[in-house]
């Protein structure tokens, strides 16, 4: 059951982010700045990004102001079905190679363990709870970060890729910070 809900809710914000994107395509959203206050001072770091694919919102403005500061940067590097996700090394002039599901990797460099990722998505909703595109390699790879260190998750979306609920299994993993074009989400503070 939860998964027809996961593709229903999916479905509906593919959409809401496609017209998002197009909507993008003629301003300036002040995401990247939003988003570099999540993470933080950048020094001595080690942050993921992504390589946008499809109308994902890009975190590559960030990814180069995060290394100009001197942050190591890494981008996911699929091992497999039903893997977690590997990070190799990346840098604004390394040389790229076509990976799986057409997201761009670097062709050597470093194997890194980051202590934050930016996080693509395809929805969520204001619990931080997150839709990805189903294969469930984030949740694999936070699980697995989260059970040796500390490892913070900042989703990247455009605000209208909210929902009023996303649904969940036990393995979610959930995000800690979420960033739009409109600004950061923060979790909502518990019921006492």
């Amino acid at each position: 059951m939860t998964q027809d809900a996961k593709a229903i809710a999916r479905k509906a914000a593919f959409a809401a982010r496609k017209s998002a994107h197009a909507e993008a395509a003629t301003t300036t959203p002040p995401a990247t700045a939003y988003l570099l206050d999540a993470i933080g001072p950048g020094p001595g770091r080690i942050i993921a990004g992504y390589m946008p694919i499809r109308t994902e919102l890009s975190p590559l403005p960030a990814m180069k102001a995060l290394h100009a500061q001197g942050a190591r940067l890494c981008v996911p590097v699929i091992a497999g079905q039903g893997l977690p996700l590997d990070f190799r090394e990346w840098t604004p002039c390394c040389a790229m190679e076509s990976g799986p599901f057409g997201a761009r990797v670097p062709a050597s460099g470093d194997w890194l363990t980051p202590d934050t990722l930016i996080v693509p998505l395809v929805a969520f909703d204001a619990h931080l709870n997150r839709l990805g595109y189903g294969g469930g390699f984030y949740d694999r790879t936070l699980e697995r970060l989260r059970a040796s260190a500390s490892t913070r998750a900042i989703g990247l979306a455009y605000a209208a890729q909210e929902l009023p609920h996303v649904p969940q299994e036990p393995t979610d993993q959930p995000l800690d910070a979420l960033v739009t074009e409109h600004g950061p989400l923060a979790p909502p503070e518990p019921q006492v």
